[in-house]
């Protein structure tokens, strides 16, 4: 028995042991709860009782040209929403309709039969059953018909002595209930965001705790105060695109938030995007205003949106006028881009179609497609393949040479569009010769040309020629600050003609914003720059001043062309020359000291719609800048498709160059100090 003592003992100085350790176990804890980790809980029990909610989308940030003109605005909306309650009954949101309809303006000219026939159904239940035979209920018992088809039967024997029992009061709730249950069962359902009266909007405000699910808020919509002009380019906003949901909720973004959807609103998303309130949630019918809503940054582009309206009247003008000359059938667009040298800036860009309506012609905005139409470009490219022919070796400044029509076995002549006879670099150029060219292209290829004879050429002549191409962004991306952008067009097959036709333009294609980085790389002495639209970034403001300026766009040079300072100041002389003596005489009106150069290029357009290129046209297209020793802007005008060469009639557009002129002149009338 001792023993057993002994042993109950030691076993309950253990047990002890071990109750003064879970004890001190449970003071540790309760001491670190206390005061070691006290503000850690604290936040994790206000994190658990605190839910805050965010509002609607707030206000974007405003979009201004170069002079702070506004182009983009927001404008409060005020909407009525419904939001049905869980548990609410049809019969219960019938008499909800009829409760509120009377205090809206509805349009039931958007009510249809449909609709209405719904609305009957859900009001005599008893009636519609009685639709139905017999027989097509146990056709349901059996699982030969479903409830959508028996609700569909329903509809289809109601008759219009059914639908006289309502009114056209009632007619108005019908279309009320309609707009209730669209959609989604329990989403946000807008009943009216068109004209609410300040009526309406107080009456749904003050009463919204017992309407159950009517309420109102007040949201935004972009207004532009220069109504069309530009507003291509500075995009479009709305509800986020299904196929981007994934993206935009990885972002923080919700379903229902408004972004931008294409040109300057989706690519300055990130800088316009609004900051939204945010609420406290304090029960399920009420919540407190914390932080409040905030409009985005405000950009400022670098266009000059007076000078942006004269380039699209003067398009329009001269679009429609063309129309009416002979010989037009398929000329349908044009394309204008204005730089700024030094930066890169895009000062005006602008693209238009016309189209035949009724007996008239009317013009239609077509700009974004400057960054996605290619043309063949013709002699405009002239510039850079004479730089080819100085960097090669294959001629050297002021080398003559007779203009004289190529002859390569099995294949017609190639010749210049006239007799020039002999000629250095600088007439090769003011005088678009295009044999110039084709003996520049045989010597890079290594060719040993002789009349009539075969030619064969080292096809590395065509990388050659592209490499030097591409310095100036022809056949690759400018990288302008928009969304989608065009390679152009690059031809696959090297055969040796087609290399002499690259070396006039008459091979590859590329849209009119390459063009326009291609002159402006010629007029800044050899310095590939970005175009850009962006100019500046200010921070948002609470009055309807512009913000502090937070970042200023600089020019960003993307490379410098590869060659000697003196093979492009040759270059530029010869444009200077183009204009002074050459085929662009005059091309640039009274613009102070031109230099440019035209083209006419052969072209190829499917006119049948089978998706074949059927029917070969003429295009013109001209680069330009001004003044040539201090050039302060660039134009680019492509044309495609002015001429039909196939029909025999002579015929033929100065539209190209009548619009090249007139915006020219427009231009050092509205900026004499340029």
């Amino acid at each position: 028995m001792k023993k057993i003592k002994n042993i109950m003992n030691q076993r309950l100085i253990f047990l002890d042991w071990i109750l003064y350790f879970i004890f001190f176990l449970l003071l540790f804890s309760l001491f670190q709860i206390i005061f070691l980790k006290r503000e850690d809980y604290k936040q994790k029990l206000e994190d658990l009782t605190n839910v805050i909610v965010y509002g609607e989308s707030a206000p974007r940030g405003r979009i201004y040209d170069r002079n702070y003109r506004l182009l983009a605005d927001n404008q409060a909306v005020s909407v009525i929403f419904y939001q049905k309650e869980e548990k609410i009954t049809v019969q219960e949101e019938i008499q909800l309709a009829y409760q509120v309809s009377s205090h809206l303006e509805l349009n039931t000219n958007k009510l249809n039969l449909r609709n209405l026939k719904e609305f009957y159904v859900a009001c005599y239940p008893e009636e519609a059953k009685k639709k139905i035979t017999e027989e097509e209920w146990k056709k349901l018992e059996r699982r030969e018909l479903t409830l959508t088809d028996i609700e569909n039967l329903k509809i289809a024997r109601i008759t219009e002595e059914d639908l006289n029992i309502f009114s056209e009061e009632e007619k108005k709730v019908a279309y009320l209930y309609y707009l209730m249950n669209r959609g989604y069962s329990y989403s946000e359902k807008i009943i009216k965001n068109e004209n609410v009266t300040d009526q309406e909007y107080a009456y749904f405000s003050e009463n919204n705790d017992h309407l159950r699910g009517f309420d109102t808020k007040v949201t935004w919509e972009r207004v532009y105060p220069y109504g069309d002009t530009f507003k291509s380019i500075l995009g479009n906003v709305g509800s986020i695109p299904r196929e981007y949901s994934q993206e935009y909720l990885n972002q923080g973004y919700s379903l229902t938030d408004i972004v931008g959807l294409s040109n300057i609103e989706k690519q300055y998303e990130k800088e316009l995007r609004g900051q939204k309130a945010k609420y406290q949630k304090i029960s399920n019918h009420r919540i407190v205003l914390i932080e409040e809503a905030k409009r985005g940054q405000d950009i400022v582009l670098s266009v000059d949106i007076e000078l942006q309206k004269e380039v699209d009247r003067i398009i329009d003008q001269e679009l429609i006028k063309a129309k009416k000359e002979a010989n037009t059938k398929y000329l349908s667009k044009t394309y204008v881009v204005i730089q700024q040298p030094e930066t890169g800036e895009i000062l005006a860009i602008s693209g238009r179609q016309v189209l035949k309506k009724n007996s008239s012609y009317e013009t239609y905005d077509i700009t974004p497609y400057s960054l996605t139409d290619p043309m063949t470009p013709g002699s405009v490219i002239k510039g850079a393949s004479m730089l080819v022919g100085y960097n090669t070796g294959a001629i050297q400044i002021g080398e003559y040479t007779t203009d004289e029509c190529i002859k390569i076995a099995n294949l017609p002549p190639k010749c210049s569009s006239h007799q020039i006879g002999r000629l250095n670099d600088i007439t090769a150029l003011a005088e678009s010769s295009n044999v110039y060219q084709f003996k520049i292209a045989m010597k890079v290829a290594g060719a040993d040309y002789h009349y009539n004879q075969p030619l064969t050429i080292n096809e590395e002549a065509f990388d050659i020629y592209r490499n030097t191409f591409y310095q100036f962004g022809l056949g690759v991306k400018t990288e302008i600050d928009l969304p989608v952008e065009s390679l152009g067009y690059s031809g696959k097959s090297r055969a040796v003609d087609l290399l002499l036709n690259y070396s006039i333009g008459q091979y590859d294609s590329y849209t009119p914003i390459q063009l326009s980085q291609y002159i402006t790389t010629i007029a800044s002495n050899g310095k590939r720059l970005q175009p850009h639209l962006l100019k500046e970034i200010h921070a948002n403001s609470s009055t309807n001043e512009i913000g502090i300026l937070l970042e200023e766009k600089k020019a960003n040079i993307l490379n410098i062309i590869v060659t000697k300072e003196e093979y492009l100041k040759r270059i530029q002389e010869g444009f200077i020359a183009v204009m002074e003596v050459g085929l662009g005489k005059r091309v640039m009106g009274d613009s102070p000291n031109p230099a440019g150069k035209t083209g006419t290029s052969e072209s190829f357009i499917d006119t049948d719609g089978d998706g074949k290129i059927d029917t070969a046209t003429t295009s013109n297209a001209f680069v330009g800048y001004a003044p040539a020793n201090n050039p302060k802007m660039t134009i680019t005008v492509t044309s495609p498709d002015v001429e039909d060469p196939n029909t025999g009639i002579s015929h033929r557009t100065y539209m190209n160059r009548l619009i090249a002129r007139k915006i020219s002149n427009r231009y050092f009338e509205m900026f004499p100090e340029s």
